[in-house]
């Protein structure tokens, strides 16, 4: 697809993975509307990079109401959702794990992916043209010790994105999960604070080159899942 023109919603946009393939789409000429529960940070990012901005929290179904009435309303159509909103919390062993923190974190990378894929589902089938790509991770391909919580709300947003692609190329519409390995932005840190970055690890620029490359290919053709490891972490 061409992304010149084309109207991007990037969740989750007001740092790390999301801020740069924000970034990278309205270099490339896209109307980028960001969505963040953080109001300060992403009007900073909004007026950086040009972009429209929603504050609102994916994990509630009013917001995300608001955010689809409002791309409506100002654009008309939908080419782009990319669902990057997601937390981590609740690692510990199977039985310290808390119903608590396990129902926060689906409420964001499971339920609140859903809805924001069905809002733009909903616009996409009209359209009979569409792209979404949901931000996974290395841990929907492999559980491990203390990953009940975070791991299994992966498996679960690769198993909904399956869905969609059955789903949804009938109307054209393609549907990638994305995986990285461990990349150097705020997530998981307490403070909310972008972390440094390390010449052996990821970058959110790796990340958000591949979701370029992905959208860029011709509508005839799409990735249904991309893994990006860092070459050497242990280096």
């Amino acid at each position: 697809m061409k992304l010149n023109g084309a109207v991007a919603l990037i969740t989750g946009a007001s740092s790390g993975i999301g801020k740069e393939t924000a970034r990278m789409l309205a270099a490339k000429g896209a109307k980028t509307i960001i969505v963040s529960r953080n109001a300060e940070k992403l009007d900073a990012v909004a007026s950086a990079i040009g972009a429209m901005a929603i504050a609102a929290d994916v994990a509630e179904t009013s917001d995300v109401e608001r955010i689809f009435r409002t791309v409506t309303e100002k654009f008309g159509r939908l080419d782009i959702l990319i669902n990057n909103a997601g937390i981590g919390l609740g690692w510990a062993e199977l039985t310290e794990v808390s119903l608590e923190s396990m129902q926060k974190v689906y409420s964001v990378n499971v339920f609140g992916a859903m809805m924001m894929g069905q809002g733009a589902a909903r616009m996409f089938k009209q359209q009979r043209s569409g792209n979404i790509i949901n931000i996974g991770s290395t841990a929907s391909l492999k559980g491990y010790a203390k990953g009940t919580v975070y791991s299994s709300s992966k498996f679960a947003l690769r198993g909904m994105t399956q869905c969609w692609q059955d789903e949804l190329r009938p109307f054209n519409v393609r549907v990638t999960q994305m995986n990285p390995s461990e990349v150097t932005t705020a997530f998981g840190s307490a403070d909310g604070m972008e972390r440094a970055e390390k010449a052996n690890r990821l970058r959110s620029t790796e990340i958000a080159h591949q979701i370029c490359a992905m959208l860029e290919m011709d509508d005839r053709g799409f990735i249904p899942e991309v893994t990006v490891w860092a070459t050497n972490p242990w280096d």
